[in-house]
């Protein structure tokens, strides 16, 4: 299984002059150090890979030894697209991938492990929140429907953690395609859903730490709770 970190954007709102994945924690480590050392607990370190875009040479220096993927296009495109870049490389293997600001306790994979040798492409959720400019989703017959910021009466948050099997690889590929260069890769997953049939599970891992910085008011609570 490849492990894929998406860490291309520009980060504007948390407002950094350097890659948000880089943004210290009150324990000293960055959000990504922390990422990579929780990894590394479950899997290979070596098959982590990094979709880089926005002044990559920062993080590239202070990772030395990760792959890396590079969107040119960072400025002009979202996560559809730097997860497509990712996904074509890796289209025969299975592939586990998060955004690049997820602060996370690692014991969630206690969990997301048996749906990886499984197989079963999913969503990582949390049912114990549903805030507005969160990414949300909705169920029909047990798995994801809708998956967008904008779904109605959402079940939970999506919260940026996620896994497609290379059983369902060529099918989410095609999607990601037919996203417009803004959209999110959550686009795609719901696209596959829709149009190809794709079944994709919603596995709650609400009992464990696991948030997304986008706002300096994330990485306040982050740091509180972490």
């Amino acid at each position: 299984m490849k492990i894929v970190i998406l860490a291309a954007g520009i980060g504007s709102r948390l407002g950094n002059p350097f890659p948000k994945p880089l943004t210290p924690l009150r324990g000293g480590k960055s959000i990504m150090e922390k990422q990579i050392e929780n990894l590394s607990k479950y899997f290979n370190p070596h098959d982590i890979s990094v979709v880089v875009g926005f002044k990559k040479d920062l993080i590239m220096e202070r990772f030395p030894d990760l792959a890396y993927i590079y969107n040119p296009y960072f400025d002009a495109t979202n996560t559809s697209k730097s997860l497509l870049k990712a996904l074509k490389k890796y289209r025969n293997e299975d592939v586990l991938w998060l955004n690049g600001d997820v602060i996370f306790d690692s014991k969630l994979f206690t969990v997301l492990q048996q749906e990886i040798e499984d197989k079963n492409s999913f969503v990582s959720v949390n049912t114990s929140r549903v805030a507005e400019e969160e990414v949300k989703y909705t169920l029909s017959a047990g798995y994801i429907n809708e998956l967008s910021k904008q779904v109605k009466n959402g079940l939970g948050e999506a919260v940026g953690i996620n896994f497609i099997s290379k059983n369902d690889m060529s099918s989410f590929i095609d999607q990601l395609e037919n996203c417009d260069d803004n959209d999110y890769f959550e686009r795609g997953i719901e696209l596959a859903v829709q149009e190809n049939g794709l079944k994709i599970k919603a596995v709650d891992i609400s009992r464990f730490r696991c948030m997304e910085v986008d706002f300096k008011e994330d990485l306040e609570e982050a740091n509180n709770i972490f």
